[in-house]
């Protein structure tokens, strides 16, 4: 499907760009827009609050300008961000979405919020999309509350600018209590168009990593291991076709990280008073970026993940995947500024804001944290060298994929899809000798208590998924009475993704019973780290034990895990289920889930 905006194939490598102060949506004679700032304490950076029952948006085209160069982005009502939605617990909600665009087909998807399949906006599974020039009403009753967002679910058009916040006021009071709310979204620019940047990625994947060992990592290397250890790990690296600093497929020598439309030098500002409890809806609209927040000088208390509220979690930092939402909940006082500091997981840029008692202030920015390295036993190969795996080849008589071991190995999985202590991993047959599969874990762990790469042992208390749960119990109560296991799987030279080593065209849908309780257990047998999404249902994790942890819309999977939710198949139709990073959904990590009768 042809867009109607062109944008230059590549602008060059270059380095990260913190943007304009004023840069967003132009208007006029080359004058920026500046802030809008909402009524009742709610401040939306550049998006308008919309409020009520019945709404009108539409999707067009608008010139924008983050980093001195105007480019075109798809918009909603000539906002990017979209429009911050704010709808209310229990009422019914009518949008009539129009598309305004001459040539490319358009959709919106709201993200995490439970209605009927044809209401849910992926087109080709319910919904035929919106074509050029037409209409579409999307009526549905609000059965949650909390903070969620949506996204155009048609091409990259959500890379170029369609995406907003949606915030769901609940019918009955909330377990905390705050004196004012600011959202804070999240996301990445390129001005690349987004076509090109995919074209990009399959033709070179590795453009954005920089950060290859040198000769003088080696030296440091043997200094801090030994001769002989280091050379056995760059063999293996070799042997893999990979490298320890390949954290994110694209970073900030691409993208400009924005908060709430605003690039870093624009200085996003959220106003408080000393002594005030605010609310602050963090949600990752990134299209491929994952982010590590924090705000020095505070402490947040972590009260609601993807909309659904938990037991309260204090910490200094938290890592947010791309599509998840947390609430957190801080208290400014004793200065006049904080900065709201959101670096990529790979360390080469970040977002920023800031929470100031009036507009025009800031707070010291910090320096990105160093860039982290990879380890064998981050992506599922702890305590195992090239020698065993070898040995495991030799005894299976399987084809080697670098890493992969496995190979038929005993599964050692508990009733609730845990895996065993040591055990090795199998695999499903698909992956053997595809070739769209490089690699396959060999001990993946759930790793639930894990901070991630680059956020152990900073000094700093991290959010983990151990630390969060439901303030409900299991909200089904029943043992699933059946289990799937889905690896995630991917070729990195090729830019190739997949479940079990199929891509989207090549797979078959997932099929569920209508009613029934199941176990999806989930494998990430690549070294990038994948957001999995599941519409229509609520994903309900469980522990190490399985038992229900906490209920989210947005599963974070990264590299060498095993971990496990439950699902009650309560809605009809055709979903879709695929990894949130966008490029990797569009290069085949997606699947389509049938829930029928």
């Amino acid at each position: 499907m042809k867009s109607d905006f062109r944008i230059p194939p590549d602008i060059g490598r270059r380095r990260f760009v913190t943007g304009l102060a004023m840069g967003g949506v132009t208007a006029g004679l080359g004058l920026w827009r500046g802030p809008a700032w909402a009524a009742a304490g709610h401040s939306q950076g550049n998006a308008p609050v919309l409020t009520g029952t019945e709404f009108d948006l539409s999707i067009g085209t608008s010139p924008v300008n983050f980093t001195g160069r105007t480019r075109p982005a798809l918009t909603v009502n000539g906002s990017l961000p979209a429009p911050t939605l704010r709808w209310r617990e229990g009422d019914t909600v009518t949008l009539r979405v129009a598309n305004r665009l001459r040539d490319a087909m358009s959709s919106i998807h709201w993200h995490g919020i439970l209605l009927p399949a044809n209401m849910d906006g992926v087109p080709g599974m319910s919904f035929d999309g919106i074509h050029p020039g037409e209409t579409y009403q999307y009526r549905f009753r609000l059965k949650q509350s909390g903070t969620y967002w949506y996204h155009s679910h048609s091409l990259f058009q959500e890379q170029a600018g369609l995406y907003g916040a949606i915030v769901v006021d609940p019918a009955e009071p909330l377990p905390y209590a705050f004196d004012r709310e600011h959202v804070v979204l999240l996301s990445d620019w390129t001005d690349l168009d987004p076509g090109a940047l995919f074209r990009r990625l399959k033709k070179f994947s590795e453009y954005d990593n920089y950060y290859k060992p040198t000769v003088g990592d080696f030296i440091r290397d043997v200094r801090r291991m030994g001769l002989a250890e280091t050379i056995e790990d760059r063999k293996m690296w070799g042997e893999m076709r990979m490298t320890p600093t390949d954290i994110s497929d694209v970073n900030a020598h691409t993208y400009t990280y924005l908060m709430n439309g605003t690039a870093p030098d624009g200085n996003w500002t959220g106003l408080f008073r000393s002594g005030e409890k605010v609310l602050l809806r963090f949600i990752n609209g990134s299209a491929m970026t994952y982010f590590d927040v924090r705000i020095p000088g505070l402490k947040m208390t972590v009260v609601a993940a993807d909309g659904m509220p938990i037991h309260p979690v204090s910490v200094d930092e938290f890592r947010i995947a791309v599509a998840e939402t947390f609430d957190v909940l801080v208290e400014p006082s004793g200065q006049d500024a904080f900065t709201i500091f959101a670096q990529d997981m790979g360390r080469t840029g970040y977002s920023r804001g800031t929470l100031a008692v009036r507009p025009g202030l800031q707070a010291p920015v910090p320096r990105p944290d160093p860039r982290p390295l990879l380890t064998m036993a981050d992506m599922g190969h702890g305590g195992h060298d090239m020698g065993a795996m070898k040995g495991t080849e030799a005894s299976c008589g399987a084809s080697m994929k670098g890493m992969e071991g496995g190979c038929g190995a005993a599964m050692g999985h508990g009733a609730h899809g845990a895996q065993g202590s040591g055990a090795m991993q199998s695999h499903p047959a698909s992956e053997d000798g595809n070739p769209l599969v490089d690699m396959q874990t060999m001990t993946p762990e759930p790793k639930l208590h894990d901070p991630g790469i680059g956020l152990r042992d900073n000094g700093r208390k991290v959010l983990t998924y151990g630390d969060m749960r439901s303030l409900f119990p299991d909200p089904d109560g029943r043992d699933p009475g059946r289990e799937i296991e889905l690896h995630l799987t991917g070729h990195m030279e090729k830019f190739a993704w997949s479940f079990d080593g199929r891509k989207f065209v090549d797979a078959e849908p997932l099929r569920l019973n209508y009613g029934e309780r199941m176990r999806i257990v989930l494998v990430n047998d690549t070294m990038m780290t994948h957001p999995i999404h599941l519409h229509g249902v609520w994903s309900d994790v469980e522990d190490e034990n399985g038992e229900f942890m906490v209920r989210k819309h947005t599963v974070d999977m990264p590299p060498g895990t095993r971990r496990s939710y439950r699902v009650r198949a309560d809605a009809l139709g055709r979903w879709a289920y695929h990894c949130h990073l966008l490029y990797h959904m569009e290069a085949g990590m997606m699947r389509e889930v049938r829930i029928e009768e």
